[in-house]
């Protein structure tokens, strides 16, 4: 509906009603958190403005790790609107352009959702088994003090498909709920995505790498899998559902809460099943 990643999609989404605002973090080569969607900047939903100093060799940004770039050169970078590389793109037909936004670091969120009461943080951290262990505990240790500078960790929730942001979340963020993404990928033989667990039986393993929820991709959410959840007290977080009709099936499930792009669409799913509705922020509240 909005931008992703930008502080007018988290506002627009808070002035809808929700429970959560999720985000995907990484971290500069400077050390400052900041929102994307992928540790690889991607033509899709950035572009490039111009150089952050005459002569930088690193220029042009987009196509680049966001690791190799330092705060300045990541703040030229307009994510406001959406540049698909093919026809079918479902975003460019609901999503409001919004020229030379920028990618707001994670303490700029932090700072909205302050404003934001009863609202929860959920921070997608972008790592890969490929990253050492040193700076996987640097880039989470790095997000929880953004958090704990806000007082926002008992609001948060740290997600990771490379579980061993869960392990160091539960040493630097021991507060916030620790979300265990699974996707097909993720779950395949010899997986190196799981911190040593197996992927036979991914709510057993979510909850022995300490996680608190266990968050599957919607094909693999079944009856089956939110049962054997639910077993062990693991809340199931279904992701990401855009259809209405599959919204309404998953809360048959049974399912603990549904991520999606349409906040909107879901709101409606909730209402016909007379479930009860987060309350709409207004905007004095929010500035």
């Amino acid at each position: 509906m909005r931008p992703e990643n930008t502080l007018p999609g988290f506002l627009h989404a808070l002035e809808l009603g929700v429970d959560v605002v999720e985000l995907d973090v990484g971290l500069t080569a400077d050390g400052v958190v900041v929102l994307n969607h992928d540790q690889v900047l991607s033509p899709i939903n950035l572009a490039d403005t111009g150089p952050a100093r005459s002569g930088d060799g690193m220029y042009p940004y987009v196509g680049k790790a966001i690791r190799d770039l330092t705060l300045d050169q990541v703040k030229t970078l307009d994510a406001g609107v959406r540049r698909p590389t093919t026809d079918d793109d479902p975003f460019v037909l609901t999503q409001l352009p919004l020229d030379r936004t920028p990618l707001p670091t994670l303490a700029e969120v932090c700072a909205l959702m302050s404003c934001a009461p009863g609202v929860g943080l959920a921070v997608e951290l972008k790592t890969d088994p490929g990253w050492p262990e040193p700076d996987v505990a640097f880039f989470t240790a790095a997000v929880a003090e953004v958090l704990g500078a806000f007082d926002l960790i008992g609001r948060s929730r740290l997600l990771a498909f490379d579980w061993r942001v869960l392990v160091e979340a539960r040493r630097y963020a021991p507060d916030a709920a620790r979300v265990a993404l699974i996707e097909a990928k993720t779950l395949g033989l010899g997986t190196r995505w799981l911190a040593g667990q197996h992927p036979d039986d991914p709510a057993r393993a979510a909850l022995d790498i300490g996680a608190t929820v266990l968050s599957p991709e919607h094909h693999l959410t079944t009856p089956e899998l939110v049962i054997a959840a639910h077993s062990l007290a693991l809340p199931v977080v279904v992701w990401t559902v855009n259809e209405p009709a599959d919204m309404s099936r998953f809360v048959t499930y049974g399912v603990d809460a549904i991520v999606t792009d349409y906040p909107d669409r879901l709101r409606a799913v909730l209402q016909g099943h007379g479930l009860p509705l987060p309350h709409p922020l207004t905007a004095p509240i929010l500035r």
